[in-house]
């Protein structure tokens, strides 16, 4: 690899480093920091994750979207707060996106996924243990046009007591 491609995939990693760290100070029941953050750039395994996450919808789509990275958040089944766990984490991962001017989306199938034999399989295979849940995944990239704009807030959203 030449110096310029280096640097080229150098620049690139910074936001997406960015952003992991800014999942790891997302808030967890009790401290205990229950979730894993898995950041797949490789494509066969965003290919496995594709096919897999295409299955639990008995579709043949791209439910990432054709992002360059797939962020996956697991966490420990035996805690009683690995959604909420996991949950924080992804929307810190998202808020973080923004922040760095990456797009992300939201990605739900994951507890499926991780649930499964094929999905254990990928657990086995990143030296992670079995109890360990799918809570969802970001896929995180660059969009390709304008950001849409909010949908309008419905009313009593906030009640102020």
């Amino acid at each position: 690899m030449s110096k310029a491609h280096a640097r080229e995939d150098h620049r690139h990693a910074e936001p997406l480093d960015a952003v992991l760290d800014a999942g790891t100070y997302a808030p967890t029941g009790g401290g205990h920091q229950s979730p894993v953050i898995v950041a797949v750039t490789s494509p066969e395994t965003r290919e496995r994750l594709r096919a897999l996450n295409a299955a639990v919808m008995g579709k043949e789509t791209d439910p990432y979207y054709g992002a360059p990275a797939i962020v996956v958040v697991l966490a420990d089944g035996g805690r009683g707060t690995f959604v909420e766990d996991g949950s924080c984490v992804l929307e810190n991962l998202m808020l973080a996106a923004h922040a760095v001017g990456l797009s992300s989306c939201w990605i739900h199938r994951e507890r499926e996924i991780f649930d499964s034999e094929e999905g254990k399989a990928l657990l086995k295979e990143w030296g992670l243990p079995e109890t360990l849940r799918g809570v969802g995944a970001i896929a995180l990239g660059y969009a390709d046009g304008p950001e849409p704009t909010a949908a309008p807030r419905k009313e009593g959203y906030v009640v102020r007591v």
